[in-house]
């Protein structure tokens, strides 16, 4: 083809389908701003006419194998809209309207995953943190060898060096403690 002539849309057509990518370049550039403006012009909300304009050349994309040059390609690309336009309306009469408190309804469903969820876990966690931190060392060890591990009392008296017994008293005291630094915490919280 000579430079100075401009390949028609048909011929970008047939040389992208045949693995052309920057003559798809070239038809998205002749043809995106027209009908991006059409959906735009029926639909009068741009996250809408983006959606649509999106769906539109996605679905040129999928059907550009079986493409026949038997009608203009313009034509073929606003069938395409014009159809994908017509679900849309389609869609939309059949679906109920929002309800007029649904922002309302929406609020007061509990988010898992909210701040000060996080926050509220992470002060747990620093809590239970600081009471391990208060008990004696031998204590803490047995508690987090047998919470944290998984561990037997007899497997903690083998790696301690210290008798069942003695494991079975300290996580017994270590965990009075614990509770008691926790809930203590949990009251004074509640008091003020």
């Amino acid at each position: 083809m000579d430079d100075g002539a401009q390949a028609s849309d048909e011929q970008l057509m047939l040389d992208w389908v045949s693995g052309d990518g920057a003559a798809f370049e070239q038809l998205y550039g002749r043809h995106r701003t027209r009908l991006y403006r059409y959906f735009l012009r029926h639909l009068r909300d741009t996250a809408l006419a983006d959606e649509l304009f999106q769906d539109t050349w996605q679905k040129v994309i999928a059907a550009r194998a079986g493409w026949s040059p038997d009608a203009p390609f313009g034509t073929w690309l606003y069938r395409i809209a014009h159809n994908r336009l017509g679900d849309h309306w389609r869609a939309a009469k059949y679906r109920p309207p929002a309800p007029d408190d649904g922002d309302e309804r929406a609020a007061r469903i509990p988010d898992p995953d909210t701040p000060e969820r996080q926050l509220s876990e992470f002060e747990q966690r620093r809590r239970l943190q600081l009471a391990l931190d208060a008990l004696p060392p031998e204590q803490r060890e047995v508690v987090l060898l047998r919470l944290e591990q998984e561990l037997t009392l007899e497997e903690i008296g083998t790696i301690t060096g210290v008798g069942r017994e003695t494991v079975k008293s300290r996580l017994r005291y270590a965990m009075d403690k614990l509770r008691a630094g926790l809930g203590g915490t949990d009251r004074e919280a509640e008091a003020s």
